[in-house]
C-alpha cells in the first residue's frame, strides 16, 4: 500500500511547511556530516542547506582541484575515491553521518553503484559513521508493487544501465548490516535545478509521488534526514 503523502519528517498531518531547523533542538548530537560527490549539482545544494542549518560540512570529491570554491567557512574539503572502502574509511572517521550523492561517466553504471555502495557500507562501519542518506533516482521507484519505472518495456535503453545501477546499490544497501541506518532519498524525474526553494516537500514511499521537486527543496529533504531522522533502511519518494 503507498505511504500517505506527507510534508517533512512529520507524517501525522496536512502539508505543511518543513520542521523548523533554526533552533538549538534540532541541531544534531555533532554537527559534522561528510558529503560525498559534494562537487554535483545535487551535492552543492546540500552542502549549501547544510551550511545554512549551522553544520560543519567535509565535502568529499575525486579531483579537489576541480572545485576549489567549496573551500569556504564551515567547509573542509579533501579528496576521496568513493569506490575505495579504505579512502571511505579513511575520511569517514568523526563525522555524524554522511550523504552519498555521486556520479562518473568513467565506468559502467552498475560497476560503479555497486562498487561505491560496498564501499561506503564497509568504509563508514570501519569509521563508525552509522547514519547514511543516500540520493537515488526516480527511475528506481515503484509503478505498481516490485516494478520500478525501468521495468516498462518502453523504457529508453540508454538510461535503464544507469538506473539499474541505483537499483543494484538499493539491493546493497538491503543487504548491508543492520547497524548501518540508511535511507535513499528519492526526487521525481523532473528534479528542477533553478526553482527557487520553498522550505515544503511531501514524501511517500518507494512508489511514484509526484512530478517534480525543485533541487533546493530536495537539499531539504537531504538535510532532514540529517538533522531529525525520520525513515530508516527503507527508500522514500519526495516531491512538491
Amino acid at each position: 500500500m503507498t505511504t500517505p503523502d506527507t510534508t517533512g519528517p512529520d507524517t501525522t498531518g496536512p502539508d505543511t511547511t518543513g520542521p523548523d531547523t533554526t533552533g538549538p533542538e534540532h541541531t544534531p548530537h555533532h554537527t559534522d556530516v561528510i558529503v560525498y560527490g559534494a562537487g554535483g549539482q545535487v551535492g552543492r545544494a546540500v552542502v549549501t542547506e547544510a551550511l545554512r542549518r549551522g553544520l560543519t560540512v567535509t565535502a568529499a570529491v575525486r579531483h579537489p582541484e576541480r572545485h576549489a570554491d567549496l573551500d569556504r567557512d564551515g567547509v573542509t574539503l579533501l579528496r576521496c575515491d568513493i569506490t575505495d572502502p579504505a579512502a571511505v574509511a579513511a575520511t569517514a572517521p568523526g563525522h555524524a553521518a554522511a550523504v552519498c550523492t555521486v556520479y562518473t561517466p568513467d565506468t559502467p553504471s552498475t560497476d560503479f553503484y555497486r562498487a561505491a555502495t560496498n564501499a561506503l557500507v564497509d568504509g563508514l562501519d570501519r569509521a563508525g559513521v552509522r547514519r547514511l542518506v543516500h540520493v537515488g533516482v526516480a527511475t528506481t521507484l515503484q509503478t505498481a508493487p516490485g516494478t520500478a519505472v525501468h521495468d516498462d518495456p518502453d523504457f529508453p535503453d540508454a538510461y535503464r544501465a544507469f538506473s539499474l545501477g541505483h537499483a543494484a546499490a538499493l539491493d546493497l544497501l538491503h543487504d548491508s548490516p543492520a547497524t548501518l541506518d540508511w535511507v535513499v532519498v528519492t526526487p521525481p524525474m523532473d528534479l528542477d535545478r533553478t526553482a527557487p526553494g520553498t522550505g515544503r516537500y511531501r514524501v511517500g514511499g518507494p512508489q511514484v509521488l509526484g512530478p517534480r521537486i525543485a533541487q533546493a527543496d530536495l537539499a531539504v529533504a537531504v538535510v532532514d534526514e540529517l538533522t531529525a531522522p525520520a525513515h530508516h533502511r527503507q527508500q522514500i519518494a519526495v516531491a512538491e
